[in-house]
């Protein structure tokens, strides 16, 4: 029985930090959904569309890897798939306590749910999508922290919206 897992996010954009969790769940699961979060509120740089294309340019050498995307809770969202267990990755101290309050909500919201955590090699234990985007926005390198498709993307994203200021 092939067993699947979900790594919901944002992915705005998609980080080496975040591939590294996804090819490390490889090695512990069959299969990796990441799921796009499309949240509004947010106020994301990429559409979902445009998150979900690049995510699948950023895993194309990965087997087993699908991408899709939801708008609704996660709890619904998983009651939907063939798979119960999430995939979250952790960071920081801060990021336990906000991912527990989530664990917690969603374990009162639906049982069955399951989630595990991975902390992301050392080398990605700093890095965000908001840290990647700043940097980019005031005109530094983000070539060792996101693919290379992501780094173009996100230039020419940039560019458009006028908020390329180097």
């Amino acid at each position: 029985m092939e067993k699947s897992v979900i790594y919901p996010g944002t992915f705005d954009p998609i980080t080496n930090g975040h591939l590294d969790i996804i090819q490390r769940a490889l090695r512990i699961f069959d299969q990796v959904v990441v799921a796009v979060a499309v949240n509004l509120e947010k106020d994301p740089l990429f559409t979902g569309s445009e998150r979900k294309e690049i995510i699948v340019q950023a895993t194309r050498h990965l087997r087993n890897v699908r991408v899709d995307s939801f708008d609704s809770l996660l709890v619904d969202y998983v009651r939907g798939q063939e798979t119960n267990v999430v995939l979250r990755g952790l960071r920081a101290i801060s990021d336990f306590e906000y991912e527990f309050q989530m664990v917690l909500m969603n374990r009162k919201l639906d049982e069955t749910m399951e989630t595990v955590f991975m902390m992301p090699s050392q080398d990605y234990s700093y890095l965000s999508s908001r840290l990647v985007k700043d940097i980019a926005i005031h005109g530094g390198p983000v070539e060792a922290f996101v693919p290379p498709n992501v780094e173009k993307r996100l230039r020419e994203k940039l560019r458009s919206l006028n908020l390329n200021r180097k």
